[in-house]
């Protein structure tokens, strides 16, 4: 762990403070023809649209709509980092992400989103989701385990994936004691971090609903 190479944001300052999101790109609920818009590291170091990802004096928000443009393969909207270039095995190495945030909005009719995943070349590998009041992680459509049967939106929360060995533990709160610890032997991977809101109008969500998650803290690593 001592030998993992940190790539860290610090969040802060009048437009989210000294910025490093070199290692990611970033979706958004919007586009040309309902596809969601994607922006590169070289844009995204100043960029921001706001309400969908915006600067704040101490973190970033990102927001989706439900009736927002969707990426290839899902009829959800999303405005989500993703790691750029990254495709790591869980097998090799060492690989984590620390996320200090907070749920602040889900769509009333369906009050589902997903708020950080571990993504390999296919799929989802694991997701933090939050259904209601319920934050647990699922991963390939199964619950992994719960992290909170009673969250409070606003509240905020650090949770930390890390994935080495074939294994996937995911810790929140307390970061000594993973709260779930499972097989997983995944290639392609790449960490994600953000809003994925688990509704849209086909759901019975009217148009102007929306998920919405502020990060205040998020680092990323990968070792040996």
């Amino acid at each position: 762990m001592k030998s993992l190479l940190l790539a860290v944001l610090a969040l802060g300052g009048q437009d989210g403070g000294r910025i490093d999101l070199a290692p990611w790109k970033l979706t958004l609920p919007v586009g040309d023809g309902g596809r969601a818009r994607e922006i590169l590291p070289a844009e995204l170091a100043t960029f921001s649209i706001d309400p969908w990802f915006r600067r704040l004096p101490d973190g970033l928000a990102f927001r989706a709509p439900v009736e927002g443009a969707v990426t290839k393969g899902s009829s959800y909207p999303r405005s989500e980092l993703r790691e750029h270039g990254a495709a790591w095995s869980t097998s090799e190495g060492v690989h984590q992400m620390t996320i200090r945030q907070a749920i602040l909005k889900t769509p009333s009719k369906k009050p589902h989103v997903v708020a950080g995943q571990i993504h390999d070349a296919k799929d989802d590998v694991v997701m933090i989701r939050l259904e209601g009041k319920r934050l647990f992680v699922e991963g390939g459509g199964k619950d992994l385990g719960l992290l909170e049967a009673d969250y409070a939106l606003g509240t905020e929360f650090v949770v930390r994936l890390v994935a080495s060995a074939g294994r996937i533990r995911v810790y929140y709160r307390d970061l000594e004691t993973p709260k779930v610890d499972v097989a997983r032997r995944a290639e392609g991977c790449y960490f994600k971090a953000g809003v994925y809101t688990q509704s849209n109008l086909a759901k019975g969500d009217a148009a102007g609903e929306y998920g919405e998650v502020v990060i205040r803290e998020l680092a990323v690593a990968h070792g040996p």
